[in-house]
C-alpha cells in the first residue's frame, strides 16, 4: 500500500526537499513534472501549492502532505495534525502574518482602518480579524507582490514575514500580528484511522522531527579517568543524561553525550579545563527522541 504525500510547491519547496534529504529520504523532483519519486517505493510525492494542500489531503487526492498552519486554518477543512515542524523559507522560525501599512500613514491600529482597503493572500483570516474588532473594511484578494501596492492600489496590507525585511524595503511598518504560523504535517482523516497507513505517516513524521531536531546538535565524545568523571558531567548539558561506558583501561571511561552546536565554542575548552581527553565533535543526521 502507497502514502501518497504532498510537498509544498513555491517558496517551501527546497527547505522540505533538504529536510527529507536529512531525514533519509531523497526526493527526486523534475522541473517538468508535478510528481516525484523517492528512495521509498511505499511513498510517491506529488508538489502542491501549500495554499492548496489542505484541499487535497482532506479530499483524500493526498493521504498526508506539509504544509502552512495559516494555510489550513484559512481553507477551513478538516484534516488531521500529524507534528509541528518549525521551519521557513530562510529560517528555523515560525512566521508571521501581520498588518501593514505605508510608514507614513497616520494608521495605528485596527481600527484607524475602518472603510479601507485592505490587500492579503490570507482574506479569510484577515475578514474574521477585521470583523471581531468590529472594524468594516474590504478585503481583497492579492495575487502577488502585496507589498507594493499600498498607498495606490491599497491602503494596509496583510502579508507573511518572517524578519520585516521586504516589508520595510517597501516602506512598510508593522502595527499587528495577525496569528503566527508553522509548517505541520497533516493527514487525511480516513487514512489516519487506517493503521498501515497511519503507521507510515507517524514514521515519516517522527523521521522529519528527528532531522530537525539534529539540525543545531552535535555528538560529542571524550575519554575521563574515573576520579574526574563527576567534574566533567558538571559541564555537559545534554538531552537527558551523557553516556558513560568502561574502556580497557579500568581507571578510564568514554563519555558520549548531544549538545546544542552554539554551546560547542564554550563547553569543550572548559571539558579540557576538568581534564577530558580525546574530544571528538562530529556532526548528526537525525536526533529521536
Amino acid at each position: 500500500m502507497k502514502l501518497h504525500v504532498g510537498i509544498p510547491k513555491g517558496s517551501l519547496q527546497e527547505a522540505t526537499l533538504a529536510l527529507f534529504a536529512n531525514a533519509g529520504l531523497k526526493i527526486n523532483t523534475s522541473s517538468r513534472s508535478y510528481f516525484a519519486s523517492t528512495g521509498d517505493p511505499e511513498i510517491e510525492c506529488m508538489l502542491i501549492r501549500a495554499q492548496e494542500m489542505a484541499r487535497y489531503v482532506e479530499h483524500g487526492a493526498l493521504d498526508c502532505g506539509l504544509t502552512g498552519q495559516d494555510w489550513v486554518v484559512e481553507s477551513g477543512l478538516e484534516v488531521e495534525t500529524v507534528a509541528d515542524l518549525i521551519y521557513a523559507k530562510q529560517s528555523r522560525n515560525k512566521v508571521r502574518w501581520v498588518l501593514a501599512v505605508p510608514e507614513s500613514s497616520s494608521y495605528q491600529k485596527a481600527e484607524d482602518l475602518k472603510g479601507c482597503i485592505i490587500a492579503t493572500e490570507l482574506v479569510n483570516v484577515t475578514k474574521n480579524y477585521f470583523r471581531d474588532r468590529g472594524v468594516d473594511v474590504k478585503v481583497e484578494f492579492s495575487w502577488g507582490a502585496t507589498e507594493i501596492k499600498p498607498p495606490t492600489l491599497a491602503d494596509a496590507i496583510v502579508e507573511i514575514t518572517e524578519t520585516g525585511s521586504s516589508l520595510r524595503a517597501n516602506h512598510l511598518r508593522i502595527i499587528d500580528t495577525l496569528m503566527e504560523s508553522n509548517t505541520q504535517v497533516i493527514a487525511n482523516k480516513n487514512s489516519w484511522q487506517d493503521a498501515e497507513k497511519r503507521r507510515k505517516i507517524e514514521h515519516l513524521a517522527m523521521m522529519l522531527r528527528g532531522a530537525m531536531a539534529a539540525k543545531e546538535r552535535v555528538g560529542l565524545m571524550l575519554n575521563v579517568r574515573k576520579e574526574n568523571l563527576d567534574a566533567v558531567l558538571a559541564v555537559l548539558p545534554s538531552l537527558k543524561g551523557p553516556t558513560v561506558s568502561t574502556l580497557s583501561d579500568p581507571d578510564w571511561l568514554a563519555v558520549n553525550t548531544v549538545i546544542e552546536e552554539s554551546a560547542a565554542w564554550s563547553v569543550i575548552p572548559r571539558l579540557k579545563e576538568a581534564k577530558a581527553q580525546g574530544i571528538v565533535e562530529y556532526p548528526l543526521n537525525k536526533v529521536v527522541m
